[in-house]
């Protein structure tokens, strides 16, 4: 998979995923997403800051999501146990329903993990809904501990942090 920063000619076919990916989610009862979040305004504002990276198979966006550094006052308060100063906050990761199942989130986490690292950053953290039995088990096959609970508009988000170290990267 080719990963990038998604430029602004971008924009029509990362919305066009999320559309297709809130589309599915709704087939299998996860109201996670809706048209209020993400919004295309919130798309294009994630693109427009050069934060926004995308990954790409056979030419098409298969993936999409905002890797943002934080500092400590930039997140909500947890049970954080890795209370390093400057860390990552994974936002709206989201794989289209034509590329699900292909391993793509694997990918992309490898990807990021060893992107924070290589940026000098030791910590991710994210939150992830309680009623997306995907997201969760992807998270925590890959060592991110639960670190609280969150209400949002949608519902409980658990709150999940991971200390990167070049030991804890698991390529397979």
């Amino acid at each position: 998979m080719d990963f990038s920063y998604a430029v602004s000619n971008d924009l029509p076919e990362i919305i066009a995923l999320y559309r297709a990916a809130i589309a599915r989610m709704d087939e299998q009862n996860i109201p996670q997403w809706d048209e209020i979040y993400p919004s295309a305004e919130i798309l294009q504002e994630d693109v427009s800051s050069g934060q926004m990276q995308i990954g790409r198979l056979n030419g098409k966006i298969a993936v999409a999501f905002l890797p943002e550094e934080c500092s400590e006052e930039d997140y909500e308060a947890a049970d954080w146990r890795y209370c390093d100063p400057r860390f990552i906050v994974l936002h709206r990761l989201c794989v289209h329903p034509a590329f699900q199942g292909q391993g793509v989130a694997r990918q992309t986490m490898d990807f990021l993990e060893q992107s924070v690292l290589d940026r000098g950053l030791r910590a991710i953290r994210l939150d992830a809904f309680s009623l997306n039995p995907a997201a969760l088990k992807l998270y925590e096959s890959r060592g991110y501990e639960r670190a609280g609970e969150i209400q949002f508009r949608k519902g409980l988000f658990y709150l999940y942090e991971k200390r990167l170290t070049p030991d804890s990267m698991r390529f397979e």
